[in-house]
């Protein structure tokens, strides 16, 4: 099979070599996406990456040495790395502490490890295109699932970031935590895909945040988002 020119750059991280084997497997079935690189732990993710170009990285949370959420850490926060690649962090309901963490340490995504191949394709296709919808449909019962251990720092955390944002944003940013993508929202509220992307946009900067992941992990810990709603 022939890679395309432009393809998506992927790094695999996890100390599992069955784990790996077959997630390599889907992602060299693939024309648009190359696989470039493999670790079994994050230290050693850091230094293949540091000498290699990668546009997503698939992420184990659990590994020897250093784990998956020191690795996205100091991926996403040296500028050694830059332009750093997106991160999809591989998790199970289990590990709810870990995956909580590696929000805060800024993942673009999730994605558990029994997730069938498409959702795997979806997940890597999905944080590298940016604006499209901001996972597979296990994101949002990933952070439905977790959504107590976001709030920890007490009901409503931080609900005053909330008032930078217009009704029309806040209306947007709820949509954007149901997983919806830009063209459903422009639908919803019957205007151009143009306009949502503008408005997802000034939702990203006015809180802060470096993608839709980030941004929807604020609307739960304010509360303006609630587990199953």
């Amino acid at each position: 099979m022939t890679v395309t020119s432009d393809a998506i750059r992927v790094v695999l991280v996890d100390d599992q070599q069955l784990v790996r084997a077959g997630l390599s497997m889907v992602i060299t079935s693939q024309p648009d996406l190359e696989l470039v690189a493999e670790a079994s732990t994050g230290a050693e993710a850091l230094e293949k990456l540091s000498v290699t170009r990668s546009d997503v990285v698939l992420m184990d949370v659990r590994m020897p040495r250093m784990d998956g959420i020191e690795a996205t850490q100091l991926l996403l926060g040296d500028a050694r790395y830059a332009p750093a690649p997106k991160v999809v962090v591989l998790t199970t309901f289990d590990l709810d502490e870990y995956a909580v963490a590696a929000i805060k340490a800024g993942a673009s995504g999730f994605l558990l490890k029994d997730a069938p191949p498409e959702e795997l394709l979806a997940a890597v296709r999905t944080v590298h295109r940016g604006d499209a919808v901001i996972a597979p449909s296990t994101t949002r019962r990933l952070l439905d699932h977790v959504a107590p251990l976001l709030r920890e720092e007490g009901p409503d955390a931080g609900r005053d970031v909330l008032e930078t944002l217009t009704e029309r944003e806040r209306e947007v940013l709820v949509h954007m935590a149901y997983g919806r993508s830009n063209g459903e929202i422009a639908e919803q509220f019957v205007v151009s895909e143009a306009t949502v992307k503008t408005h997802v946009g000034r939702i990203l900067s006015k809180l802060g945040a470096r993608d839709r992941v980030q941004a929807v992990v604020v609307a739960y810990q304010t509360g303006l988002v609630k587990p199953g709603s």
